[in-house]
């Protein structure tokens, strides 16, 4: 899988859950470890995470190895700006890659089957984004093709990519599997699912 580049996005400011929400612990991880665990889970030697908010910190805080870790200045523009910075920097470095693989930091519960059915779909289809089907919309995790960084550098927002992604339905295909895409945005969500996970 080298020729693909894992994107982690978790430069976010977490203003709903009022804390880092990166290095909030779930069984002794921190919830950017789980995710950044689970990308390297699928023998992607090119993991790369984006940081913002609290950089410093988070990055003195995580302890997973073999992660490069990309600084976004511009994190206060929403999720769009991270996917900008991972490929102004893998461009500044020329740094060549056949698709961009973006997670979110804060959806623990996506199953590395999952992600592994997602990349082994874009193998024989790289021509194609490789979305996730939340059952009438598409998002993230998603595989966006080289040929799409050029109309990703002109994205704004938060929900840049995904309107994106919806705005190119018949170029995208999903994987057949179904994973749970629970995500963590407040202290409720965090306690919900340290529930689900205990039972």
């Amino acid at each position: 899988m080298d020729s693909i580049a894992i994107l982690v996005l978790a430069a976010g400011k977490s203003s709903r859950m009022k804390d880092i929400k990166q290095l909030l612990k779930i069984k002794n991880k921190t919830l950017l470890e789980i995710t950044l665990e689970n990308a390297l889970k699928t023998n992607s030697k090119n993991v790369f995470c984006v940081l913002g908010a609290n950089a410093d910190k988070i990055k003195s805080e995580i302890h997973t190895e073999n992660i490069q870790f990309i600084k976004n200045e511009n994190f206060e523009k929403g999720l769009s700006s991270s996917i900008i910075s991972g490929i102004n920097y893998f461009k500044n470095r020329k740094l060549y890659f056949d698709g961009i693989f973006i997670l979110l930091a804060d959806q623990p519960a996506i199953e590395v089957t999952y992600l592994e059915a997602m990349l082994n779909l874009f193998q024989t289809n790289k021509d194609k984004i490789i979305a996730s089907n939340y059952g009438g919309k598409l998002g993230v995790p998603v595989i966006f093709p080289v040929k799409h960084f050029s109309d990703l550098l002109l994205i704004v927002g938060d929900k840049g990519a995904k309107e994106y992604i919806n705005n190119k339905k018949s170029e995208v295909l999903y994987s057949k599997l179904t994973t749970n895409f629970f995500d963590i945005d407040t202290k409720e969500d965090l306690l919900l699912y340290k529930n689900s996970i205990l039972k």
